[in-house]
């Protein structure tokens, strides 16, 4: 491991300040992804500024301009907020989607934000000894041509074929969830599915925020559709393993016809995939197997898969349809 600073912050500013004025800092929390990093040599930051000691680790309701709902502390640990009372009565998916996330013990340790900036675990983006476009911009991208079970099937490009990890992001993504960050300009606020982006010809950002910025929250707005949410993981193991293909949905159905529906992929691309087709083909429509199949067969129109990771489109239609079903009470 190469030495490093370390640095315990007493305020976010001063975090964001410590960081954004030094290139080679880098923010820690729960550790359980960036130390791992610096094992292998995936990161060689030069100074680590703690954040896990901040006071972001509540879970707290919001009523203001923006709206209704609640308010998640960055550094809130992931089985506090899947055991909260309130996020498992409104907001399954997000408790569901945790604790299908790693172990208990990374559990109690992962924090909010941290689980949301996680890095991808494309087995030669964590090979130093590898090309990795991500890893080192323009060495080229091992994966293609290479092992490719986990590989992106949605939005991928020439430069890099890897996934994102988190079960939390997809959740969140699907339930419209808003991310709080803090930058030396002040804080700002984008919705979760413009944080992540796809690869392009710069795999190595994996975000859109700036060195130096910090997530301090995530908020979820208030909505029935939250209420009725789930999420559904396939993985090679039962426990402790990525996700191969995953689903967050929320539905509500009136009178036999969907009235709202969200829905998210994870495990098919470099971020949270939100099936925005998917979701407006079943709008207005009575929702059964063949409605269901119909509209995540546009959405996978654009699918691109090497021979090895051809398994996941079939494979997510199809969790697709079993959860949206289950959530009508008409699973088949």
């Amino acid at each position: 491991m190469k030495p490093f600073d370390y640095v315990r912050a007493e305020s976010p500013e001063e975090a964001v300040a410590l960081v954004a004025g030094d290139p080679g800092a880098r923010f820690l929390a729960g550790g359980t992804n960036l130390v791992d990093h610096l094992k292998l040599r995936v990161a060689t930051p030069e100074r680590l500024v703690d954040v896990s000691r901040l006071p972001l680790d509540r879970v707290e309701a919001y009523d203001d301009e923006h709206g209704r709902g609640l308010r998640i502390g960055a550094n809130v640990r992931n089985s506090d907020l899947a055991a909260h009372p309130r996020v498992r009565a409104e907001y399954p998916a997000v408790s569901r989607a945790l604790l299908s996330g790693a172990s208990g013990q990374l559990r109690h340790q992962a924090t909010t934000g941290g689980n949301l900036l996680q890095r991808t675990r494309c087995v030669y983006f964590q090979d130093v000894t590898t090309p990795c476009n991500k890893r080192e911009p323009g060495s080229g991208c091992s994966a293609i041509g290479g092992y490719g079970r986990y590989q992106a099937v949605l939005g991928a490009s020439e430069s890099c074929v890897a996934t994102h990890p988190s079960d939390l992001a997809v959740a969140l993504a699907a339930l419209d969830a808003t991310v709080v960050v803090l930058g030396p300009e002040g804080e700002r606020r984008l919705p979760l599915g413009e944080l992540h982006r796809l690869p392009g010809d710069q795999p190595e950002l994996d975000t859109t925020l700036a060195h130096g910025e910090l997530i301090i929250a995530v908020e979820l707005p208030e909505q029935a559709v939250a209420v009725r949410s789930t999420y559904l993981k396939a993985r090679d193991r039962a426990s402790y393993a990525f996700a191969l293909a995953s689903v967050a949905a929320g539905l509500v159905v009136e009178d036999g016809v969907v009235r709202e529906v969200r829905l998210a992929w994870g495990g098919v691309a470099h971020k949270p995939w939100r099936a925005a087709r998917a979701e407006a083909a079943l709008l207005g429509r009575t929702l059964d197997e063949e409605t269901v199949r119909e509209a995540a067969e546009q959405e996978l129109a654009a699918a691109r898969v090497a021979e090895e990771s051809a398994f996941k489109v079939p494979l997510v239609r199809n969790l697709t349809i079993h959860t949206l079903l289950t959530l009508a009470g008409e699973d088949r």
